[in-house]
């Protein structure tokens, strides 16, 4: 789903934000990528969502090539990755049941297909009954669940979830985890970016470790460690 090869990225300014970067991630795996600030965890968010172009190497989501690939297909990728930001990213003034259905009216699916999907994916992230709520009447959690649910509404194969847990507390944390791995086991692809070493101890799941722009670990579940 996810392969970096030999992947380094300079930018103008002569910062070196990766170096070497090799790993492949395959449909179903949950996949935490740790490290902390500076470790290059943003480039990398920015090299998948084709925010930034690497200097060397190949990146490959799904059948994309994107390093290849034409400006015009860009958002035929991004639909292929529902993303889930630190700091939610909800529109104010719309209520969480609007912003679910913001995303799908902005790529023209149906009104019919919207009043279907969105109870269902409401439901599944635990709002059933939080729809009419504004986002400041949301705990940080529930905005995160309504955050979640407009990644899932589209039922990309791949959830990049970038610091999920960065604004809430430490027990919503672990519930909207707990989630992640829920959506994993219906065979979603998870890739979780992070600094917090406790979250990632806890969910015992493969992680990649990043420190000063390169993967210095790569291990799995049981400890099993990856060779690029």
């Amino acid at each position: 789903m996810i392969e970096f090869q030999n992947v380094s990225k300079t930018y103008p300014n002569g910062t070196d934000a990766l170096s070497g970067i090799n790993f492949f991630v395959d449909k179903g795996e949950f996949v935490f990528i740790l490290g902390h600030s500076g470790a290059g965890k943003s480039t990398m968010i920015k090299l998948m969502l084709r925010e930034e172009l690497p200097t060397e190497g190949i990146i490959r989501i799904g059948d994309y090539s994107l390093t290849k690939m034409k400006r015009r297909q860009v958002p035929y990728l991004r639909r292929q990755l529902g993303v889930v930001f630190q700091n939610f990213r909800l529109i104010p003034n719309l209520t969480a049941y609007e912003n679910v259905a913001f995303a799908m009216r902005v790529t023209n699916i149906s009104s019919e297909q919207i009043r279907k999907r969105v109870p269902y994916i409401l439901n599944l992230v635990g709002l059933q009954d939080k729809g009419r709520m504004m986002p400041d009447q949301l705990s940080g959690g529930e905005q995160q669940r309504v955050a979640l649910a407009r990644a899932l509404v589209h039922n990309p194969p791949i959830i990049l979830a970038d610091e999920p847990t960065g604004n809430i507390d430490p027990e919503m944390s672990y519930e909207i985890m707990d989630l992640l791995t829920e959506i994993n086991k219906l065979g979603t692809t998870v890739v979780v970016v992070t600094h917090e070493h406790e979250l990632v101890h806890e969910f015992n799941h493969r992680t990649i470790t990043l420190k000063g722009g390169r993967i210095i670990s790569d291990t799995g579940a049981n400890g099993e460690l990856f060779k690029s």
